[in-house]
């Protein structure tokens, strides 16, 4: 006899990963406590799923779970419609996913951590630990993977404009620069950062376009040389002081100084550690 499923040993479960929690009994699936709507086929799907997460669930057991043996339907269209509806509910990406992972010629596999809480919750010992994750998870809002990839984008499009422009307009640069000085120092630091800033902002750009999955790896090794380059940049407005006056120049430093912190955000929204 086949050993129960962890849905069948546990009274009224609750299957709890990130900000999401399922309801099998009830098929229902919550978003930060909000209802969210999944169809019944693709829930059944994900309830699977998460029952062996960690483990790759094959196209003929789901085809067996959840189709009569006596059902006629083009299962793969059906289990490739199921598991691209899941993904759309979760905010997840088949090139980079978070939760459902697709294991070629095999399967599928939940690559989330569940937690598994009975109806009304009891506090049991583990409780204070399973608050802290919730708490840690929500620090970062989930949405669509589209929008932050689209605004990191945008701000990559932004300091591109921010090196052409001033490498078109490199007179009045050069002129600011030898002001008072006598030496080219502001000049020089522009060319330098210039320089590395298009080839570096051009990589973003690409990588969030064609939704690299290792962009978030890679920006977390480098953001450290990424604040450095914003930060400097964040003064640019200055050079138009006598266009624009200092205290439009002064906010837009200001809102620039944030800007990096901004990305490191938006990229940990998009490619979240595993």
């Amino acid at each position: 006899m086949p050993e129960p499923s962890p849905l069948a040993r546990r009274k009224s479960p609750i299957a709890r990963f990130g900000v999401f929690e399922a309801d099998p009994d009830a098929h229902e699936l919550r978003k930060s406590g909000r209802r969210i709507r999944l169809q019944e086929q693709p829930f059944a799907m994900l309830a699977v799923l998460l029952e062996q997460a960690g483990s790759v669930v094959s196209r003929e057991e789901l085809r067996e779970r959840l189709w009569p043996a006596d059902t006629f339907v083009d299962f793969d269209h059906s289990l490739n419609t199921a598991v691209n509806k899941i993904r759309e509910v979760l905010g997840d990406s088949a090139s980079s996913p978070r939760f459902v992972e697709t294991v070629a010629r095999r399967g599928y596999r939940f690559l989330g951590e569940v937690q598994w809480e009975a109806r009304g919750g009891g506090e049991g010992a583990d409780a204070p630990a399973q608050k802290t994750r919730e708490r840690t998870d929500l620090e970062i809002p989930a949405l669509h993977r589209g929008i932050p990839r689209g605004l990191f984008g945008l701000i990559q499009g932004m300091y591109l404009v921010f090196y052409v422009e001033a490498l078109i307009h490199w007179s009045a640069v050069e002129k600011i620069s030898w002001l008072d000085t006598r030496a080219p120092l502001i000049s020089i630091a522009v060319l330098i950062t210039a320089g590395v800033g298009i080839p570096v902002r051009l990589y973003f750009l690409s990588a969030a376009g064609f939704d690299y999955a290792r962009l978030g790896e890679k920006f977390r090794k480098i953001f450290l040389g990424v604040l450095v380059l914003d930060e400097l940049w964040a003064v640019a407005p200055f050079l138009l002081l006598d266009r624009i006056g200092f205290g439009a120049a002064f906010g837009a430093t200001a809102a620039l100084l944030y800007v990096p912190f901004a990305e490191r955000t938006l990229v940990r929204m998009a490619y979240p550690r595993r």
